[in-house]
Order: C-alpha cells, then structure tokens, then sequence
C-alpha cells in the first residue's frame, strides 16, 4: 500500500550484518527515522555529533559556537564537545547527561535521516520509549569496556516491543579497549544472542571510536585492519524504512464537521491502508456500513487517501459517528471486544496497581480499563517470570478488561491502532505505554482480582437465588457475600 517501498536488506546471513549486504540505494522521499540508545554514559550523544560534524550538517554558526562554548573543555586530539550539538537543556550541558529527546535531521548523498538522541538513565525510560515509537531502525550503544549492561538489555526489549526490527549495536570507545577484536566479538556475540530472543534478526555490529570519528562516517582501517564491514552512515544509507501497515483501511474519527446544513464530514488522519470513493467502510463499534462519497481535503477533493493523510471523508448516508469511533475496511475490519492482551512498559514510579482502573487512550478515544499484569520481564536472565504486579520501568504482560468494547489491531500489524498510554484518573498522569498483543478470552476475569478490589452488585432476590446456583458462584463459594437490603 506504501507509495515508499525500499529496497530489501540482503541477507547473506540473516543473523549477522543483515544490513551490510551490496546494495544500491536512491534517495527517498520520506528520512529514514533511527534512535541511538543505550546504558549511560555509552557516548550517544558524542556519536551523533560526530555524524553530524563529519556528514557536514552543522552549520557554519552552529559549528563557531560549539568550539566557543567548548573552550577549556576540548579533549587531548584538540576536538569540541560534539555532545553539546544534542544536549539543549541546562541541565543536560552540566551534568553531561542526555535528558529529554533530541531529534536532528541530516543527509547524505544517498539519503536523508532523522536520528532521536534518548537518554540512557533508567529513570528517563520514557522519554527512550518515546523517540522507539516511531523509529525504523535502533543503533545501541556499548561500551567496549563495560559490555553489555542491564539498560542495554531493557533499550532493546523495548525497541523490540515497539516494533524496530533493525538492530545496529555500535561498540563505542574501541580506543579506549586498544582496539581488542577479541573483546568486540564476545560484545557481538552476546548482544546477538540478545537480539534473536527478542525476534530481531537484521544485525549489524561495528566497532567505533565516536570521539575519533572511526567507522562512523570515516573508516578505521588504519587501526582496526581486522574489522572489514561497513561504517554506521553506509549501514543506515542500506536500512529499509518500516512500512508495517498490513490492515486495511483504519480512520479514526476525531471531529465531526458541519460547516452548513448540507455538508456532513468525519474527519482524521488515515492510520492504516487507503481508501477510495465507491469503497464500503463500516464504522465501529455500532457495526454500522455505509459507502465513501468523497474524500476532502484542506484544498481540494480527492480521488483517494493513502495512511499518513489528513482527510474528510463524505459517506453517502446519515451515519451517528462521534470523536473516538473507526472508520474502517468493511473486509478488514480490525479487532473489537472487552478483552485484550498486551504488553507494558510501566512509566510511573508507583508501577501498576493490579485491580486499578485506569483511562486508556488510543488515538482520539479514551476508555476506562481494568488492568491485571500477568508475567514481567526478568533483565538479567531474559525469561518472562509469573507477576501480580509491575514496577517502575517493568516491561510485562498485562490483561486488559473495558467496560465497552474497545478497537484495536494488534501492534505487529499497525502502530497506531495496536498502541495506547494508560493515564492515572487521579492524578492524570501518564503511568505507561503499551502495545496490544491480541483479543482474548473474558474467561477467568472476575476471579482474577485482587482481594483489595471488590466490586457491589445490586440484584433482585429471585436474581440473586439464581446467580448462586451457577457453576461459577459454587466455585467461588468464600468469596461471594450476600447483603440483603433493610426491608427484607
């Protein structure tokens, strides 16, 4: 359905250095989106300005200022701070830690790129999190002295979660290991190892020096004579963009215009697959088809819309439609029940409540949740271990239980329509983000909550009478009270 479909990766071996293949590349209209990521203090955002400096994207200004704020603080080779192109916050400049996301845009003769700088330390996940949403491609930093580290195993679960099936595992500070090949490919090895668990299998492992520049635009044969794969800028001139969109049409509604009695418009923005006038849409959840009149946009009518676009569709009929319904492909349509399965990356210091309902919101509709974590990542062995609750930065699998029926893909087929936040209602605050695995069962659910969360249910006796001789209540005998009302 993408009009920007790129060259396949070769895959000598699916494995190792799936990006290093011979290949011929064309600029392309849209910038291959990447993060670089990592543990702190790896040198992320020392990388990217080196790839910065050396592909000549910094200006003549900005380079005048980087060597005056740099003074007294330049390095034995008599170099700036190239970490000071990405660190904008004060804070950041004094500590010499990365805080929020940069984002920075840059090409080459081949390609166009926009890298986000995340920060490495545990406590800003989210904002590492945030720039994975909507990237093509991860490069994970490693110190070749330290190895692989504990954030590196959580960057990239949660790259992997988020849908990134391109690993680039830069070891920075060669030169600060002596250049130990040995050392490098126990790194690769092992992060490898990593990678395939996670269900990636496009890799590729460099060894560079981001101070020095060494394979990052500029070889480093001269030091490195054993390492003969590509430098980072030729592994990221070959990566394929994510396209990801094999749903049909998904329009979520986030505006109904009537601008004059005549004229009923729903307005959103494409998120999946392309429509046509003629085309038969169904909207959910009322279940409601209908056919596309016309497509509309700021300036003109259009003849069709592809994902990504800002449209107005016209149906050829009345339909009740309201901010927070889906427009969607009558023949694919997308998943819609009370139950969900997915998986979470916990944001808030307090974790997440087993039992607590929270808001959950997707696209432009908000609904209440109960959520209940069943299993929680463990870092340090890689196996997903039995859990009733998940903490701060906990990445785990979570049952989802709606009060309505909720419409979601499943992520691996559509970012935007398989992703949500959760919201605190008490204190609005975001406590975590989320990728839906699939629609599931209700089996189980009531007697899967907490002791701390019960729920009042007002019944008619004779309701009441017949409730208690179910399967269900005999099995749960303990655990049902009865209270019979004052006038009985």
């Amino acid at each position: 359905m993408s009009s920007q479909l790129l060259p396949r990766l070769a895959q000598e071996d699916e494995s190792t250095d799936a990006l290093s293949g011979p290949q011929t590349v064309t600029r392309q209209a849209r910038p291959l989106r990447f993060i670089t990521c990592g543990s702190v203090d790896d040198g992320k955002s020392t990388l990217i300005g080196r790839l910065l400096w050396d592909t000549k994207a910094v200006k003549e200004d900005q380079a005048a200022t980087l060597r005056r704020d740099s003074t007294g603080q330049h390095n034995e080779l008599g170099l700036p701070d190239f970490a000071r192109l990405l660190d904008g916050l004060q804070a950041e400049r004094e500590q010499g830690i990365t805080i929020d996301v940069a984002y920075r845009y840059f090409a080459t003769d081949r390609r166009s790129f926009i890298v986000a700088d995340t920060p490495g330390h545990v406590q800003y996940t989210r904002n590492m999190a945030t720039g994975a949403s909507t990237a093509d491609l991860a490069v994970l930093l490693v110190d070749a002295r330290a190895g692989i580290l504990e954030q590196t195993r959580r960057h990239a679960t949660i790259a992997a979660l988020m849908g990134i099936r391109q690993f680039v595992l830069a070891v920075n500070k060669i030169d600060l290991a002596h250049y130990d090949e040995a050392g490098f490919q126990a790194i690769a090895r092992e992060f490898r190892e990593i990678a395939l668990s996670l269900g990636v299998r496009q890799i590729t492992a460099i060894p560079v020096s981001a101070l020095k520049g060494e394979n990052i635009v500029l070889r480093g044969d001269d030091v490195m004579p054993w390492y003969s794969g590509p430098t980072l800028v030729e592994t990221l001139e070959k990566a394929t963009q994510r396209t990801g969109q094999s749903t049909g049409f998904r329009l979520p509604v986030q505006r109904v215009s009537r601008p004059g009695e005549g004229f009923r418009g729903y307005q959103g923005t494409v998120a999946g697959g392309s429509i046509k006038p003629g085309d038969s849409v169904v909207v959910l959840p009322s279940g409601v088809e209908a056919n596309v009149k016309a497509i509309v946009t700021y300036d003109l009518v259009r003849n069709a819309a592809v994902s990504g676009d800002a449209i107005t569709l016209v149906l050829d009929r009345p339909v009740d439609i309201s901010r927070g319904d889906m427009i969607a492909a009558i023949d694919q349509r997308p998943q819609t029940g009370r139950a969900f399965t997915a998986r979470l990356v916990a944001l808030s210091p307090d974790g997440i409540v087993p039992g607590k309902r929270y808001w959950l919101k997707a696209g432009s509709r908000r609904q209440r949740v109960m959520v209940r974590p069943v299993s929680a990542l463990d870092l340090a062995t890689g196996n997903w271990d039995d859990a009733a609750v998940l903490a701060l930065n906990g990445i785990g699998v979570v049952e989802l239980d709606f009060e309505e029926d909720a419409i979601f893909d499943a992520y691996e087929t559509n970012r935007e329509t398989g992703a949500f936040i959760l919201i605190d209602p008490d204190t609005l605050n975001t406590v975590a983000g989320g990728m839906i695995d699939s629609r599931r069962s209700r089996s189980g659910r009531f007697d899967a909550l907490p002791d701390a969360d019960r729920a009042s249910i007002t019944l008619p006796a004779r309701l009441i009478e017949a409730f208690l001789k179910t399967e269900f209540a005999r099995a749960h005998v303990g655990e049902i009270r009865v209270t019979r009302g004052e006038k009985e």
